[in-house]
């Protein structure tokens, strides 16, 4: 087999071929042959996460139209030709062709090549002659798809350099990437950089594939470009309160399962120091917003200051596919990280399990077929042990600690935990940002774990004062004030955490006080007119839940009372809300289920009220 350092000169010496035009046809795509059925025992544990997209790679080569634009909606929206995103899968053709497996039969298959060589001859038509690419309409200039797509072209050029295939693409690909590199680290050009960033994920992907490309093609003067973009991105998409900027604030899923594996991805490539200190300051900011459940569940997800999805829990054991899985590369340098990634013996022990599974293995749903959970399997593995992460999950911050008050900040954005023996609160106050929600988000029990958890681009499913046509005050912006003890004392701006903590926060429309103590919570809400105190409960099926009248409410149904309080009776643990006087109040299931059992169910609790609304939660 020839070397790398061979290849690299024989591809130098090729001629640069153009790219093509837009729209350009090919002679016919040739269809795929179909998969026989596979068989699991033939797949290396580590590459389960191969199974279900070979299930779908004749399926999606098939519905390839001549120009090599992958047509059928397989990845990214809009499905249109101009969508450079929808291209990003030539890294899946190509690294199915390349690789030789007991169970892949597509390995030098030519249909597959051919196939291959279309989709990147319509990718690299899209390209504008400033090096970034479009994904709404084809005259954008757009971050996400230069960004994304220089990694996705620089690790197919990888393959094909290492195999000698497509020899004329290989010089088309390094001719392309080296445009799409000038735009991206281009320290002036506004669509890539901010300050701060305003979507910190799309530039963190191209740095890492500029960190794959120029190691493909080493390049002095862009490496030094490159080092000075990872000092920048450092500076400028890092909240002071540890997040990465997502749309004017934090958002879970994106932090989590593409911002930080994309640093993790460049860092493989790189080692620049500064990825580990953003690893090291988000996963800080992580340990204070994921909700251990006392029974092994996994985590929920303090997801109601997350501005662009909603993503609401982690499960204990994550198997393939995993989009968090390429983290571990920081669990050296940033211990506390292995809390929040799967243990490497219950990883065997689900991958052992789908190996002896009969099930057939079926194609991935459209949509859902990322490609960059391949990309991180190149990297091999180095999940924490369980007794790595169960050290790590004794350190997370409320569990080490029993009296804590932790505010974050970020221009007018607040991020408040506070912590005490019996009760562990959250709240997110201030501007607001997007689809979060503001107020008071979640309350967590050390031996029931999450009893409230609030969710965001939701108005029926945030702790809130809504008033008719179901408009939440949380749904917009709620300044706070803290305080020594009742609201309207001794203000508390840090340091050390008061023995009861007060909060005022609100609108023009209503004002709430809130007291912190040691197990109990009061709420005391001032609106100027009629308004419904909603509280968004999460419940487990064998939960106990009566109202004070005597009235015993059904878990998944709707249970109406006229009563001045509720119990939730979990376990050994009682939470009693209290009202003070009888009011007719609703407890009611929605359709969100939580973790992968879906045993854990979404009801609201709502009570009704003529403005003044006194509750009081204590926590058994």
């Amino acid at each position: 087999m020839l070397s790398r350092r061979t290849l690299l000169r024989a591809a130098a010496l090729l001629p640069a071929v153009p790219a093509l035009a837009p729209g350009t046809a090919f002679a016919a795509v040739p269809d795929l042959a179909p998969l026989p059925p596979l068989n699991r025992t033939l797949f290396a544990p580590h590459e389960q996460r191969f199974a279900r997209y070979l299930a779908t790679l004749a399926p999606m080569v098939n519905d390839m139209d001549d120009t090599g634009f992958f047509a059928g909606g397989w990845w990214r929206s809009p499905s249109a030709p101009y969508n450079a995103r929808v291209q990003e899968h030539v890294f899946t053709l190509a690294w199915f062709h390349a690789n030789a497996r007991p169970w892949n039969p597509y390995t030098g298959n030519a249909d597959l090549l051919a196939a291959l060589d279309a989709a990147l001859g319509h990718y690299l038509s899209l390209q504008h002659s400033d090096g970034s690419f479009p994904e709404y309409n084809r005259n954008e200039h757009g971050l996400a798809p230069t960004g994304f797509g220089l990694g996705y072209l620089a690790k197919t050029l990888v393959i094909l350099r290492a195999t000698g295939a497509l020899p004329a693409r290989q010089s088309q690909l390094g001719a392309a990437l080296r445009r799409a590199m000038t735009w991206m680290l281009n320290p002036a050009n506004r669509t890539v950089w901010q300050e701060p960033l305003h979507y910190s994920n799309q530039t963190a992907s191209g740095l890492a594939g500029a960190a794959v490309a120029l190691k493909l093609d080493p390049d002095p003067a862009l490496a030094a470009s490159l080092t000075e973009a990872f000092a920048r991105i450092a500076a400028t998409g890092v909240s002071p309160a540890g997040f990465f900027h997502e749309e004017g604030g934090h958002d879970m899923n994106y932090n989590f399962e593409v911002m930080l594996p994309e640093l993790a991805d460049a860092y493989h490539h790189s080692s620049d120091p500064h990825l580990v200190d953003m690893a090291r300051a988000f996963t800080g900011f992580l340990s204070y917003n994921l909700l251990r459940e006392p029974d092994g569940a996994g985590y929920l997800v303090n997801v109601a200051p997350s501005t662009r999805t909603s993503t609401r829990w982690y499960d204990e054991v994550r198997p393939d596919p995993d989009r968090t899985a390429l983290n571990w590369t920081f669990t050296r340098q940033v211990p506390l990280l292995s809390a929040f990634m799967t243990a490497r013996e219950d990883l065997a022990e689900a991958r052992a399990a789908w190996a002896a599974s009969t099930e057939p293995v079926t194609p991935l749903a459209k949509q859902d077929t990322s490609p960059r959970i391949l990309t991180h399997g190149l990297y091999g593995e180095g999940f924490p042990s369980r007794g790595q992460r169960a050290a790590a999950i004794a350190d997370l911050p409320y569990l080490a600690s029993h009296d804590f008050v932790e505010l974050r900040r970020d221009g007018g954005l607040d991020f408040l935990y506070v912590r005490k023996p019996g009760l562990y609160l959250g709240g997110y106050f201030g501007a607001r940002a997007s689809r979060g929600r503001t107020g008071l988000t979640f309350l967590w029990h050390p031996e029931a774990g999450t009893i409230i958890c609030g969710l965001n681009d939701n108005d029926y499913a945030c702790w809130s004062t809504v008033f008719p046509g179901q408009a939440p005050d949380s749904d917009g912006p709620l300044p706070a004030t803290y305080f020594h003890g009742a609201p309207g004392g001794r203000e508390w701006t840090g340091g050390r955490a008061p023995a009861a903590l007060g909060i005022r926060y609100g609108n023009a429309n209503v004002t709430t006080d809130v007291l912190v103590t040691r197990r109990t919570i009061r709420r005391a809400v001032r609106a100027n007119s009629a308004a419904t105190e909603q509280i968004p409960l999460v419940l487990h099926p064998e939960d106990v839940l009566t109202f004070t009248d005597g009235t015993r409410a059904t878990f998944g149904g709707s249970t109406t009372a006229t009563a001045d309080g509720l119990d939730v009776r979990r376990g050994r643990t009682t939470i009693r809300f209290r009202w003070g006087i009888p009011l007719q109040a609703t407890i009611a299931a929605g359709s969100v289920r939580y973790f992968r059992d879906g045993a854990r169910r979404f009801h609201a609790l709502r009570v009704p009220h003529q403005g003044t609304f006194d509750l009081t939660v204590i926590l058994g």
